[in-house]
C-alpha cells in the first residue's frame, strides 16, 4: 500500500514532429500566451517572447564525429585489422570518417536552441525532426562538461537535469566556454525565479557576481590511496597475472597478439584509474546565490551547480578498507539524475569522494541546514528478526528526527541514508510471506531521486506508526518550505571537536546498537508507536494509517 504525501507533475520535456522550420538564425515572431501584453507595459509571466535562435558552435560536429569515429573503430578490434591488413583498414577507417562528419555537419545545420519566457527549446532532427520544450522551473541541475576534445579547442557541453527524467535532457554539445557560462547562469536564473516579471530581452546586464565560498578540496594523494584500498585494486596482480600467463603460454609474439594483451591489461586496470581520472581536484563551493558548486575530473573536467532545494537524500558508506584510516564517501541524490541501476561512471552524485567525519559533518550541514550527522540517533529491528539477519541485525536501523529520516544498513560495507521530509513522494508499508508469520514489515520512503529511505524488518505496529509520521511530516515540511524562497536559510554549522573514532566506522548515535526508544522518536507529534497524533485525533488522510483492531 502507497501514500503520495507530494508528487511530481507533467513529463519533462515535450517531444514533437514538426516541419522543416527557416534559418535557425532568423527571429521568429513573438509568442504570446494568455492574455496580450498592453504597449509599453514590461512583460510578464503571462508573456512568452521568443528570441532567435541560436546555433552550436561550429566545431561540434568536429568534435561529435570524433567520439563517434573512436567507438567504431575500437567496434572493428585488432582482429579485423589482421584480417584485412592495415591499408584496407586505413581506408575503412577514413570512408567511415567523412561519412561520419557529413552527417554531423547535417545534424549541426539542423540543430538549434533559444529560450522562450521560462522555457528552453531546442530543435534537432535530420530525418525527424523534433521540437523539445523544457520548461526551466522543473530544472534540477545544470552541469558544465569538458572532454579532452573540448578542452583543447576551447568547447564545453551544457547538460540539463529535469524532474522526472530518466536521462540528460538535451545535451547541448558544445558551446563556447563563456556562453555556456552565461548559458547556465541564466537557465538557473529563470529556473529560481518565482512568478512574476520576465527580463525583457535587452536588459541591462546584471552586476558581477560576488566570489564563491570554498567549502572543501579533497587532497589528490587521498584519492589515489583510496582507490588503492578497494577490492579491484586488490585485485588487480591476480588480473594482470592471468593475462600475461595467458599469453606466455599461447605464444602469441605477434602484433596482434601484443596488442590484444595490451588491451586486456588495459581493461584490468580501467576501473581504478577511471575513478581517479574523473575525482581528480574535486572541489565544492558555494555561490553567491546559496547553491552547491561542484568541480572534478582531470581529462574531463565537470562543473556542476545544484540549488539545495533540489536534493532528494544524502548517502554516506563506509568501505571496509577504508575504516583503518576513518575515511567515508558521500553521495547526492538530485531529481532527474539517472537512477541508482545507472552506470556509476556517468552519474553526477559526488558530494564527497574521500574524507573523514569531520568533514562530512560539516558538508551535510551545509546540504541540509540544521541536520548533524554525529546526532542522528536510531533503533535497530526487533530480536525476531534475528531469524532473518542472523549476523547483521544491529547493522540495521531506523530514526526520525526534526528535520529527517535517518536509515543506516551493511554489516561489512555501513550505510546512512539521511532524506529530508519535505522530499518525500510516497511512503510504501511491505510485507512478505516470512516478515508476515514474524510479524514484521519494511517502510520505503521514496524520492524522487531514484533512491529510498529504508526501515528495514521493523514490528508491524511500529512500521505502521512510522508510515504515518512520515506521512504527516512530509506535509508538514512542505507546507513549511512553500513559504520560504529558493535560497536556505544560512544556520551556522556545529562546531566540529575531532575525527571519528578509530574504533567505529560510524558517528556515535548513529551506529550505536540501540539507543533508548525514548530519543530516537520522541521529538515528533507522537511519543511512540501509535494510530493518533499527540492531540487525540487523526486528520484527513492520516486516517489511512489507521490498523483495523486485531482480533
Amino acid at each position: 500500500m502507497a501514500a503520495a504525501p507530494g508528487d511530481v507533475g507533467g513529463p519533462a520535456s515535450a517531444s514533437t514532429p514538426t516541419a522543416a522550420d527557416g534559418p535557425l538564425d532568423s527571429a521568429a515572431p513573438s509568442l504570446v500566451t494568455g492574455a496580450a501584453t498592453e504597449a509599453g507595459s514590461p512583460p510578464t509571466a503571462d508573456a512568452v517572447v521568443a528570441e532567435p535562435r541560436r546555433r552550436l558552435h561550429p566545431l561540434s560536429p568536429l568534435l561529435s564525429g570524433a567520439k563517434s569515429i573512436a567507438v567504431i573503430v575500437a567496434a572493428l578490434s585488432w582482429q579485423t585489422l589482421s584480417q584485412v591488413g592495415i591499408e584496407r583498414f586505413a581506408l575503412v577507417v577514413a570512408v567511415v570518417a567523412v561519412g561520419v562528419v557529413i552527417f554531423a555537419v547535417v545534424g549541426w545545420l539542423n540543430t538549434g536552441y533559444h529560450v522562450v519566457g521560462r522555457e528552453l527549446r531546442i530543435q534537432d532532427g535530420l530525418l525527424w525532426r523534433r521540437n523539445r520544450a523544457i520548461p526551466l522551473d522543473r530544472l534540477q541541475a545544470v552541469e558544465m562538461r569538458r572532454p579532452l576534445l573540448a578542452q583543447l579547442t576551447g568547447l564545453a557541453e551544457l547538460r540539463l537535469e529535469v524532474v522526472g527524467g530518466g536521462k540528460t535532457e538535451a545535451p547541448l554539445a558544445y558551446l563556447s566556454v563563456r556562453e555556456a557560462a552565461a548559458l547556465r547562469q541564466r537557465l538557473l536564473a529563470l529556473a529560481g525565479r518565482t512568478p512574476g516579471v520576465v527580463a525583457a530581452p535587452g536588459a541591462a546586464e546584471p552586476a558581477p557576481a560576488a566570489p564563491e565560498r570554498p567549502l572543501f578540496r579533497v587532497s589528490n594523494r587521498d584519492l589515489l590511496i583510496s582507490q588503492l584500498l578497494t577490492p579491484q585494486a586488490f585485485l588487480l596482480p591476480v588480473g594482470v597475472a592471468f593475462v600475461v600467463m595467458q599469453f606466455v603460454l599461447e605464444g602469441s609474439w605477434t602484433f596482434v597478439g601484443i596488442a590484444s594483451t595490451m588491451t586486456a591489461m588495459a581493461g584490468v586496470l580501467l576501473q581504478p584509474i577511471r575513478r581517479v581520472l574523473q575525482d581528480w581536484d574535486f572541489r565544492l563551493a558555494r555561490d553567491p546565490d546559496g547553491r552547491l558548486a561542484v568541480r572534478y575530473g582531470l581529462l574531463e573536467t565537470r562543473s556542476q551547480i545544484v540549488p539545495l532545494n533540489r536534493v532528494q537524500s544524502i548517502g554516506v558508506t563506509w568501505p571496509l578498507l577504508w575504516r583503518a584510516k576513518d575515511w567515508l564517501h558521500m553521495r547526492l541524490d538530485i531529481a532527474g539524475y539517472a537512477g541508482p541501476q545507472s552506470n556509476d561512471d556517468k552519474r553526477s552524485d559526488r558530494l564527497l569522494p574521500v574524507g573523514v567525519f569531520p568533514a562530512a559533518r560539516q558538508l551535510v550541514w551545509e546540504v541540509l541546514p540544521g541536520v548533524d550527522l554525529a546526532a542522528l540517533p536510531t533503533l535497530p529491528p526487533p530480536d525476531r528478526a534475528r531469524w532473518l539477519h542472523p549476523f547483521a541485525l544491529r547493522s540495521f536501523g531506523t530514526g526520525l528526527t526534526p528535520e529527517v529520516f535517518v536509515a543506516r544498513s551493511g554489516l561489512l560495507t555501513k550505510e546512512l541514508t539521511v532524506v529530508p521530509y519535505a522530499r518525500l513522494q510516497s511512503v510504501r508499508v511491505v510485507q512478505g510471506p516470512v516478515q508476515r508469520w514474524l510479524r514484521l514489515a519494511t517502510v520505503y520512503a521514496d524520492t524522487a531521486g531514484g533512491r529510498s529511505g529504508v526501515a528495514q524488518d521493523r514490528d508491524v505496529a511500529e512500521a505502521w506508526w512510522i508510515a504515518e509520521q512520515l506521512s504527516i511530516r512530509a506535509r508538514r515540511a512542505r507546507e513549511a518550505t512553500s513559504q520560504l524562497p529558493d535560497a536556505q536559510q544560512q544556520v551556522p554549522a556545529p562546531a566540529v571537536q575531532s575525527p571519528m573514532p578509530a574504533d567505529g566506522p560510524a558517528p556515535g548515535p548513529a551506529f550505536a546498537d540501540g539507543p533508548a526508544p525514548g530519543p530516537a522518536f520522541a521529538d515528533g507529534p507522537t511519543a511512540g508507536p501509535g494510530p493518533a497524533s499527540a492531540d487525540g485525533s487523526v486528520p484527513g488522510d492520516d486516517a489511512y494509517w489507521r490498523r483495523p483492531p486485531q482480533p
